[in-house]
């Protein structure tokens, strides 16, 4: 199922040719509007008209979430303040926000991009979408609303929180498709099983989530818990908001649209690129984008391009689901590591639940982590003998996967925070 058969389905060749187009433009559109890259251009000597090859992407320079905040609220818009339509902005929770903005063009693209990605996770104008991202100036409600209302389908702008109302809506207004983070779908999923309810009562066919990393075995959980397809969608504010990238129902791999985005995987500390296939920190230059054009945005989200042909037909190149971000990483004890591999390590163990708490500290001069994991009643009620059992399996399947030896602690359900947005998984204490 296609949104736009005859651009999702173009040549190599005539993609790249298309991209080396759009890419000129862009570089011409930023260097005669953007004081921040005509200024950068010009120290590193470089000439756009030089531009001969995709390959020769290269030479320009890396754009960080830092510049975009240095040139806060609209140094790095390329269209006077009067084209711009809309405004939205991270919420700024790590540093000052990045502000960004789209013209009525920037918006029509979008919302086409998004119908891309939800038409490949299945959704049809049949379907009934209830939305619960948040809205406001986070991207995730009104990107995916405004893409879900051009593919023709109904949809219910309930935004985040409130999980009883989520789920009574659920029942009355015959959802079919369920749009958040993955964590908030478990627990909803969770809440659903909680309050009694027969899922196979509720409509629900589909969920396409994202706005944060989760595994192949959580993708297991929520579609066994909601009984639906789950796809995984990628996205970010600062290069557009949803719609960069999407699953297709074969649930390998995000096809990334790259007759808007030209895309490169870079070895995030040596900068260069990594070999095909390799993992590495996505790096993603905007090739349509008119208000807020960004030339190679470091992501910090890690993350493998796959070229292989997908089953669906699809021809854009697909990346694996992004498996953490560079800034997520944890150095203990000299040793790199990510929530993402040790919840991949948790969902494989029988008894634990799949909610969990990375805490890390410094005793001494030494790094100290401690993992509390949820357990089922079953087991947290359950003699001594085989809760430490479960717990030295935990320990040990932890240390052969990260290579260093961890604590673990047993906690009863429900007792660690439930997130309605983005999933807090780690503490570190030694910043403090």
């Amino acid at each position: 199922m296609f949104w736009e058969p005859d651009k999702e389905t173009i040549s190599r060749e005539e993609l790249e040719q298309l991209q080396l187009e759009r890419l000129e433009s862009t570089l011409n559109r930023v260097y005669m509007n953007v004081p921040f890259y005509r200024r950068r251009f010009d120290e590193l000597g470089i000439n756009i008209e030089d531009m001969q090859s995709l390959d020769d992407i290269r030479r320009l320079p890396f754009t960080t979430k830092n510049d975009l905040r240095d040139h806060y609220p609209y140094g790095m818009f390329a269209v006077p303040l009067r084209e711009v339509v809309r405004i939205h902005a991270s919420s700024g929770t790590t540093g000052m926000s990045t502000v960004v903005g789209y013209t009525k063009n920037d918006l029509k693209t979008w919302s086409n991009l998004v119908a891309r990605v939800l038409t490949a996770g299945g959704i049809t104008k049949d379907d009934v979408i209830q939305i619960a991202f948040g809205y406001g100036l986070f991207t995730g409600g009104f990107g995916i609303h405004y893409g879900a209302e051009k593919v023709g389908a109904s949809v219910i702008p309930i935004s985040s929180g409130n999980t009883a109302r989520q789920i009574k809506i659920m029942q009355d207004f015959k959802t079919t498709a369920l749009i958040c983070t993955p964590s908030y779908a478990l627990m909803i999923a969770d809440t659903i099983m909680e309050m009694g309810i027969n899922i196979n009562s509720l409509y629900l066919k589909y969920g396409l989530f994202g706005a944060e990393p989760w595994s192949e075995a959580m993708r297991n959980e929520i579609q066994d818990k909601l009984k639906i397809v789950a796809t995984d969608n990628y996205g970010l504010s600062e290069v557009m908001g949803p719609g960069v990238a999407g699953e297709c129902l074969e649930r390998n791999g995000l096809h990334i649209n790259e007759d808007h985005f030209l895309v490169e995987v870079i070895n995030p500390e040596t900068l260069e690129p990594v070999a095909p296939g390799e993992t590495g920190e996505l790096v993603i230059t905007t090739l349509t984008k008119e208000a807020f054009p960004v030339i190679r945005f470091r992501t910090r989200d890690l993350t493998r391009l796959i070229p292989s042909s997908c089953a669906c037909g699809r021809k854009f190149m697909r990346m694996n689901r992004v498996m953490g971000r560079t800034d997520d990483m944890l150095i203990i004890k000299g040793v790199n590591v990510f929530p993402s591999q040790i919840e991949h390590v948790l969902f494989e163990i029988e008894g634990t639940e799949p909610h969990y708490e990375i805490i890390v500290d410094r005793k001494g001069a030494l790094d100290d982590v401690t993992v509390k994991v949820e357990v089922s009643e079953s087991i947290f009620f359950d003699e001594m003998k085989k809760q430490n059992e479960l717990m030295e399996t935990i320990k040990r399947r932890l240390a052969s996967e990260l290579g260093i030896g961890v604590n673990v602690k047993l906690v009863e359900k429900k007792s660690i925070e439930r997130s309605e947005g983005k999933a807090k998984r780690v503490i570190d204490l030694r910043k403090i």
